[in-house]
């Protein structure tokens, strides 16, 4: 099981990517919060903190998982990639009660935002330098189908969303409706959390081996009986385990069979599936059709 070099460089090219933004905008906020006050950009800053944090763990994660299988594991170590899935998810569920606390605490207490313009300012350069890096973090998973990247992704797509949202917010606070300011701090904070919850959820699918969809195991069945000379194939299995597929399944030929011939047709069987599905790991069984249960 080897991950190409292309894949790899990708991963680790986007992972630094979410940890270069993810560093330089909350250096952009901590400032912008700094002058101004506002709630909505102290939410913004405590996420692009955790977002630092998720990012840096997603990196170790990321080099982890493209090394190599070894003695003590043979199906290599995409596994960390859902460990860091989950951890992500640990990180943006604390952020939401952050952020939470914060505009409770600021509708009961109101106070008046000061250098709007800077957080304005602010805010823009985050949307675009979010946007930016989606774009690529979308590319990469389309290439290699990351769990990692694709935590990651799904995350900061929550933080265009929220950094459009503190946009908005301060835009109205300038015009006079500063209570607003905590109210879409709440909101967001509420947005967090059901992105969290999303990523916990898919993290933990990789990691109880849960299937692949049930269209791509149907497909996968239908690609191998479709090879000349198979009879049908059953008892076919999948998980998922960083960037790859494992996929196992019970080819059901003629029992009188020559073993070669049978050999080759598995062989034939493990490549129809990987043509359409170049990252999955194929192993094959072939049963003989008067032994197969019915």
């Amino acid at each position: 099981m080897k991950i190409e070099p292309q894949h790899a460089r990708l991963l680790r090219l986007a992972s630094g990517a979410a940890l270069a933004t993810a560093l330089l905008l909350t250096l952009a906020k901590a400032v912008a919060w700094w002058l101004s006050g506002s709630v909505s950009l102290l939410a913004g800053l405590t996420d692009s903190l955790l977002d630092s944090a998720a990012s840096l763990l997603n990196l170790i994660a990321v080099h982890y998982a493209l090394r190599p299988a070894d003695d003590d594991h043979r199906y290599g170590h995409g596994k960390a990639e859902a460990l860091a899935g989950l951890g992500q998810a640990l990180f943006i569920g604390a952020s939401a009660v952050l952020v939470a606390v914060q505009a409770v605490e600021r509708l009961q207490h109101p106070q008046p935002l000061g250098a709007p313009a800077l957080g304005i300012a602010v805010m823009l350069l985050s949307l675009a330098m979010t946007a930016g890096l989606l774009l690529f973090q979308g590319h990469v998973v389309k290439l290699t189908g990351s769990t990692a990247i694709r935590a990651d992704s799904l995350h900061y797509r929550s933080d265009l969303l929220l950094n459009g949202s503190i946009l908005l917010a301060l835009v109205l606070a300038a015009f006079g409706w500063q209570q607003l300011d905590a109210l879409f701090g709440l909101g967001i904070a509420a947005y967090i959390l059901w992105s969290a919850l999303s990523i916990m959820r898919e993290a933990v699918a990789v990691l109880m081996d849960q299937e692949l969809a049930l269209e791509v195991s149907e497909r996968m069945h239908l690609l191998a009986c479709s090879v000349p000379g198979v009879l049908g194939a059953h008892d076919l299995r999948t998980r998922v385990s960083g960037t790859h597929w494992f996929v196992q399944l019970h080819l059901e030929l003629p029992g009188e069979l020559p073993l070669l011939e049978a050999h080759r047709l598995c062989e034939l069987a493990e490549r129809a599936i990987r043509s359409e599905f170049p990252r999955a790991e194929v192993l094959v069984h072939p049963d003989p059709i008067d032994a197969v249960p019915h």
